[in-house]
């Protein structure tokens, strides 16, 4: 990831000495910068974000005096523990069709940090996470990793439930696309809130994935997914946004600051 101009968009770097092997293969596997072992990212001048390898989670972290902390992948913090007891968690399901059947399938076809799909692993569902962005899959796997072997019971049923699929959802076999049943789409929007945390990930993420705020391409996106015979398909919409792509939902079912648009094409 190169600007035409100054520093690389992205660079990797060892936390310490211990995870430079794992560091240099990340590099090369991502085609990104390698920088110093330890490299103290208030200091670095040298990228406009670091790709920071450790024992613990892989995290993305913007460069310079004054900037904020890093964005990762933890499915078992306490903001993820905290959306089990969500008002906006009993929304996503009842927007999928979560309780319709006994399982239920949903490819996330903009999967990002996972955050939407953990929730609805959590409900039960089987989800299938469609991620393009090379370095947010990297962000991923690492999450899927540790909430697998840390130890909790909880996470590691959860994590169970979800799969991880590298490239365009429109790229997914056809025998595992009949297999599903809700498509779920969440396009990047401007955040709702003035948090820090907010800006700080929409920052990160806007740099990481300019494919994915293309509005002309979720369009694309949700014009394919309404052809793919699935029961359903959802997006996450701000609350008093146009519907995507202008193609009217069955219904919507809405919050105070996102709703989604239900296309229901039979029942589940």
């Amino acid at each position: 990831m190169q600007s035409n101009f100054g520093p690389p968009e992205l660079a990797v770097s060892a936390a310490a000495a211990a995870y430079s092997a794992q560091a240099a293969a990340l590099a090369r596997r991502l085609e990104l910068p390698l920088l110093a072992t330890g490299i103290d990212a208030a200091e670095c001048a040298a990228a406009v974000a670091l790709l920071i390898v450790d024992d613990r989670l892989l995290r993305v972290q913007l460069t310079g005096r004054g900037a904020p902390g890093p964005v990762l992948v933890d499915f078992g913090s306490a903001g993820m523990r905290h959306r089990r007891a969500s008002g906006a968690r009993e929304l996503l399901g009842r927007a999928v069709g979560q309780g319709k059947k006994a399982v239920l399938r949903v490819l996330d076809a903009t999967a990002g940090l996972g955050r939407d799909a953990f929730v609805l692993a959590d409900l039960g569902c089987e989800v299938l996470l469609c991620e393009r962005e090379a370095v947010v899959v990297e962000l991923l796997r690492s999450g899927l990793r540790l909430a697998a072997a840390n130890g909790d019971a909880w996470l590691a049923a959860v994590v169970e439930r979800m799969r991880l699929h590298h490239g365009d959802a429109r790229e997914v076999e056809s025998a595992c696309l009949r297999e599903v049943d809700t498509i779920y789409l969440d396009p990047m929007f401007p955040p709702r809130r003035k948090s820090a945390a907010v800006k700080k990930e929409m920052t990160l993420l806007q740099t990481l994935l300019q494919p994915a705020a293309d509005p002309q391409d979720a369009d694309a996106l949700l014009l394919w997914a309404l052809r793919q015979g699935t029961a359903r398909v959802v997006v996450k919409r701000p609350a008093k946004a146009p519907s995507l792509a202008a193609q009217q939902p069955s219904h919507s079912i809405r919050g105070k600051s996102v709703r989604y648009d239900v296309y229901v094409h039979r029942k589940l």
